[in-house]
């Protein structure tokens, strides 16, 4: 073969240049840098190394797994057991009681409380919080003392005092913590909305991509107007809103700056979208940003669409960029999977028609309704001051019936609607679901993503946003809940596999690979690692406000981050763990994995006791007299009755005597009488051995 450089030959063995010298090195060849010349024999080496490494590690991953089963088995047969069902229903009952400690309700009241059917007991476990409250009050409402709060919020990496307010969210999720659920209590009493009364609204579909790969133009031709020329170089400059009409239904489209203001508004709540359109020039390629926007809206839980623009060009090559697409984990329809991918050209309107096709189909297929009638509802998509109109902000409505008169707040702001206008800047008298408008009345600018929620009385409104003024400027300096590995060990739920969410970044794309697939390598069953974005390059705001979003930690290998990223990620409360050496980073995210997995619990034989009597005492039942022959048997332990090697029962020791003395336990070489709970089949002549339940910590 051609004499290849270490680089050439770590990019077909899918390896980074530092680990390809490194095999190397141990296979006693010299070899400078990723320039040095590989031979043949160096390379045979290399692979057979590789190999034996292989199924080395399948061995392993083979002996994990039997163990991993031998120890479910181990545990469901634990959780089975009588003892463990009756120290669950004293769990329960000690919780109902302490929920019900300082509650001073008549006696016909407490009477009908008895009465209550299952369902109601269940919203005991339900608190309603306004969207600010003392830490005083919270404790009051969680019945626990403000000092236990606050030591929970420490830990949480919260500093609050006793007066501190929180909002909404922080206090949710520190009630969370004592497994209560939460319900808001807003300022103005939300509308009912009627199952039966909505009707078919049209889907709100995000353009996303690359800059110049042709997003606005294409929107351009779907809505035959010229919108390129007013944009500084052709580039978008901020979130427009437009709405089209094919095949007699409508579509709105809503064209942005980039992925980060479509996460930004997320951050917000404002989760408007129905489908993603990602737009990829077919003679350009799969960009970074590309990349990025991929990642934003696979975590959005949204339907893909992709369109190929520029298909046109003599350079145009679509199946190269479907290549690309797979390679970032987009399962094409072509491919047997669930996203479509349209051929189109923009400026000569090719494709279109069967691009507008796919997104009414998926539309379709994702049923989505609205409220047709009452208050309406929605989302400030952008906002700016007009120089002759005023405030104006461009409305999504979600639901009901946007008209002119109708007094509204947004965030922490209020207004009534003075004039509506459509796109096209034309005066409208009401606006429906779905539907984008500029409106006038404002009386300050709001931020895009602010709710926009219509209320009956102007006055009402007024107090409103003067209430939440005064609540954000109390949370100026609010606590910020830090996502760090470290809390993440500490949120174990039940139910599904846990998941583990990183952001990964690097100096070069081998070794942000490599850190990627080492990751993804210490999945299991039980806890996953999902990478919800990788990159070369340093870490940005985008990167930050995606794991704010997503629930994720950024992973950093031999680079920085801005000052300005730094303290986004502060505020936002998202941690950035930055390494210089791989194997240091696999074992924190193996620690934090560690911390996410299920206890299992194991059974330690501590004594051996021989029944060489049985005596029956009225009202009480029957009494085992035994000889402790081995180890110590202790009161309140699980035990198990042999008889000839065949285990006959099992139980729990509830009384334990030694002569007339009640006793915690009897030693080896002396009598005792045991009374068990839930076995009553024992003789003379059965053994009874004694077990010591031990919790212990799962290890990958």
């Amino acid at each position: 073969m051609e004499h290849l450089r270490v680089y050439e030959v770590a990019k077909e063995l899918n390896l980074s240049s530092e680990a390809l010298t490194h095999l190397l090195r141990e296979q006693g060849f010299k070899v400078r840098g990723y320039m040095s010349v590989v031979t043949q024999e160096m390379l045979d080496k290399v692979k057979k190394r590789m190999d034996e490494d292989k199924q080395s590690i399948k061995k392993k991953d083979m002996r994990k797994e039997r163990l991993r089963r031998r120890r479910k088995g181990k545990l469901e047969k634990t959780l089975k057991r009588p003892e463990e069902k009756k120290r669950a229903e004293l769990k329960v009952k000690e919780t109902l009681t302490k929920i019900k400690i300082g509650e001073q309700k008549p006696t016909k009241k407490k009477e009908k409380a008895e009465q209550v059917p299952s369902d109601e007991k269940k919203d005991e476990r339900i608190i309603q919080l306004p969207e600010l409250i003392s830490v005083e009050e919270l404790a009051k409402l969680l019945l626990i003392s403000p000092l236990s709060l606050i030591s929970k919020c420490v830990e949480l990496g919260l500093m609050v005092t006793i007066n501190q307010r929180l909002d909404y969210e922080t206090a949710s999720m520190i009630a969370s913590e004592y497994d209560y659920d939460t319900k808001l209590i807003s300022y103005y009493e939300e509308v009912a909305e009627d199952e039966e009364a909505k009707i078919e609204r049209a889907p709100v579909v995000t353009l996303m991509g690359h800059v110049d790969h042709g997003k606005t133009t294409l929107l351009d031709y779907v809505r035959k107007t010229n919108v390129v020329a007013g944009e500084k170089g052709g580039i978008t400059q901020h979130i427009g809103a437009s709405m089209v009409v094919h095949h007699n239904k409508k579509i709105t489209f809503l064209d942005t700056p980039g992925h980060e203001a479509f996460t930004a508004m997320r951050a917000r709540g404002a989760q408007v979208t129905d489908i993603i359109l990602i737009v990829v020039a077919a003679d350009d390629g799969v960009m970074p940003q590309t990349v990025e926007a991929i990642d934003h809206a696979r975590d959005a839980k949204v339907p893909i669409i992709v369109a190929i623009n520029k298909t046109d060009l003599e350079n145009a090559h679509p199946d190269k960029i479907k290549q690309q697409l797979i390679q970032h984990k987009l399962m094409l329809e072509e491919m047997g999977g669930d996203i479509p991918t349209i051929l189109v050209s923009a400026k000569k309107g090719d494709g279109v028609d069967e691009l507008l096709d796919s997104i009414l189909l998926i539309a379709e297929m994702e049923e989505l309704k609205a409220q047709e009638k009452g208050r309406a509802k929605g989302y400030v998509i952008e906002a700016k001051l007009d120089r002759y109109k005023g405030t104006v902000a461009t409305i999504l409505i979600t639901g009901g019936r946007l008209k002119k008169g109708d007094s509204f707040v947004v965030g922490t702001t209020y207004g009534k609607v003075r004039a509506i206008y459509d796109e096209f800047d034309d005066i409208v008298e009401e606006a429906q679901p779905s539907e984008p408008v500029m409106v006038l009345g404002f009386e300050d600018i709001p931020r895009a993503g602010d709710r926009f929620v219509v209320i009956e009385e102007d006055r009402q409104a007024r107090e409103i946003a003067r209430k939440r003024k005064l609540a954000k400027k109390e949370m100026t300096y609010r606590p910020t809940a830090v996502r760090t590995l470290q809390s993440i060990q500490d949120q174990i739920q039940s139910g599904e596999a846990k998941e583990l969410k990183v952001i990964i970044k690097g100096d070069v794309s081998g070794s942000v690979e490599a850190i990627s697939d080492s990751f993804r390598e210490l999945s299991t069953e039980d806890t996953k690692i999902l990478v919800v974005h990788s990159g070369v390059g340093e870490i940005t705001e985008s990167d930050v406000l995606l794991a704010n979003v997503s629930g994720s930690i950024i992973v950093g290998y031999h680079i920085g981050a801005p000052s300005n990223v730094k303290v986004l990620a502060k505020s936002e409360g998202v941690e950035i763990r930055m390494y210089d050496v791989i194997y240091k980073a696999l074992e924190d995210i193996k620690l934090a994995l560690t911390g996410l997995l299920e206890p299992v619990f194991e059974e330690k034989l501590i004594g051996e006791a021989e029944i060489r009597e049985v005596f029956t005492i009225p009202r009480i039942g029957k009494i085992a007299g035994c000889y402790v022959k081995d180890g110590v048997v202790v009161k309140n332990a699980t035990v198990k009755i042999l008889r000839d090697t065949e285990v006959i029962g099992e139980g729990k020791i509830i009384s334990l005597r030694r002569i007339k003395d009640v006793v915690n336990e009897v030693t080896a070489g002396f009598e005792c009488g045991i009374g068990l709970e839930d076995i009553d089949e024992f003789y003379k002549g059965d053994m009874i051995q004694v077990y010591e339940v031990i919790e212990k910590n799962r290890e990958i």
